[in-house]
């Protein structure tokens, strides 16, 4: 074999470990001698008892050289006495006055090797969950807004409750963040992710806490829907989302992976387009935590889930208003009709996100598909019959032009017996 100048220098970086590998095979394995292992493979005697010496496989090393910040660490361990946490770009600022050319990236490394420890370092762990442990919950302000009607439109939140063993979610959207919004919608989520789990993880979102409550308790329509549930809620401490983390990220991803060249007609359409999104991508994604498809993790968790109690829950609205003197019943900021006859009346009414139902005297007397449009006005049309018919009696009535019949006169002259 014949070697250049730098035929060695290759010969080490290329070869010498295959060549390593070999002497110690045939030596080891085979039982061959030094010599006869050297003559096999064309090596002198010398350079196997060199390999055969080494444990591992011989690697190439450059010769360290120096940093072009060696001569100014003395200045840099002065500015560290001065001000410990002395941010990086502030001592690349003074290094270059004293000629310092090099850059910002090895003077980060530098100082994190020699600043001083925190005294009181804030430490984070990775949490792992049993199946059906946890839960964590919290509101999703979506950017824009939908369609209502009217040429109208208003903001949309969405619910978000995530499983933290599985990564499993689901989301219910509203137009608002109240308490009875967070416990309807908080059952749909349950609902859509087949079950309960043991505990819920909430911040203190006043649609949830009650503000300002010293020790912070949960409303009590939230709590008397966490009670049906057998549900224990976890509040958490002001300014700290990185408890509830896993709810965090999955907004996050959705916003990244969901929203993008999306456009709504409207909230159910939200609705819709976001469980086949779950269905199809979010739950059908490999999860690098989790190890495996959310779709198989969910299925396997749901099998630790609390089945919901039968029947669900009520979590509608009820309220109770007066009748309107023209027969309208103002729910929020719409005003739903009644039928006639009741103008002045209380009656009582339920409200949940697809309906409006109104009672009187226990009995059902009007039912309406909700509307999200403010000043909107929902008209039955056999209410708006009855109501026209209504005003146009009271009309007659006004202008002495009622309806009366003819009266025959003769009826009388027969009982008197007149001819």
């Amino acid at each position: 074999m014949t070697l250049g100048p730098f035929g060695r220098f290759w010969e080490e970086r290329v070869y010498v470990v295959h060549d390593w590998a070999e002497v110690h095979r045939l030596f080891h394995r085979e039982g061959l001698s030094k010599s006869r292992v050297a003559e096999r493979l064309g090596m002198s005697r010398n350079t196997v008892a060199r390999l055969l010496g080494l444990d591992e496989p011989p690697r190439y090393r450059r010769k360290p050289r120096g940093s072009k910040l060696d001569p100014f660490k003395g200045s840099i361990g002065v500015m560290l006495e001065r001000d410990p946490r002395v941010p990086a770009s502030v001592v690349m600022e003074r290094l270059r006055r004293e000629g310092y050319d090099g850059g910002i990236s090895i003077l980060k490394d530098y100082l994190a090797g020699v600043r001083p420890p925190r005294q009181d370092p804030r430490v984070y762990q990775r949490t792992t969950y049993l199946p059906g442990e946890l839960a964590q919950c919290d509101w999703w302000e979506l950017p824009g807004s939908v369609p209502v009607g009217g040429g109208i439109t208003r903001k949309v939140y969405g619910l978000v409750t995530t499983l933290p063993h599985s990564a499993a979610h689901s989301a219910v959207f509203c137009h608002s963040k109240t308490a009875a919004d967070f416990c309807e919608a908080f059952l749909r989520t349950l609902r859509r992710l087949g079950g309960a789990p043991e505990a819920v993880v909430v911040d203190r979102d006043t649609s949830i806490v009650v503000p300002k409550s010293r020790p912070a308790r949960v409303h009590d329509s939230v709590a008397a829907l966490f009670g049906a549930l057998r549900l224990r809620p976890i509040i958490l401490l002001p300014r700290r989302p990185e408890s509830k983390g896993q709810v965090e990220r999955t907004i996050g991803y959705l916003e990244g992976s969901f929203l993008p060249l999306r456009s709504f007609g409207s909230i159910a359409d939200i609705q819709a387009q976001h469980d086949r999104w779950a269905r199809e991508v979010a739950f059908e994604r490999h999860h690098r935590r989790v190890g495996a498809k959310v779709a198989h993790a969910w299925a396997a968790e749901k099998k630790h889930l609390y089945a919901l109690p039968d029947p669900l829950p009520d979590t509608d609205r009820r309220t109770e208003v007066r009748v309107s003197r023209d027969g309208f019943c103002r729910i929020g900021d719409v005003d739903y009709s009644t039928p006639p006859g009741l103008a002045g009346r209380r009656v009582s009414v339920r409200v949940s996100h697809r309906e409006v139902v109104i009672h009187i005297d226990g009995r059902q007397v009007a039912q309406h598909q909700r509307s999200y449009a403010p000043a909107d006005v929902v008209l039955d049309p056999a209410h708006a019959r009855l109501l026209r018919l209504a005003r146009q009696a009271r009309t007659r009535l006004v202008t002495a032009d009622a309806d009366i019949p003819e009266v025959d006169l003769a009826c009388y002259d027969a009982l008197i017996g007149a001819c």
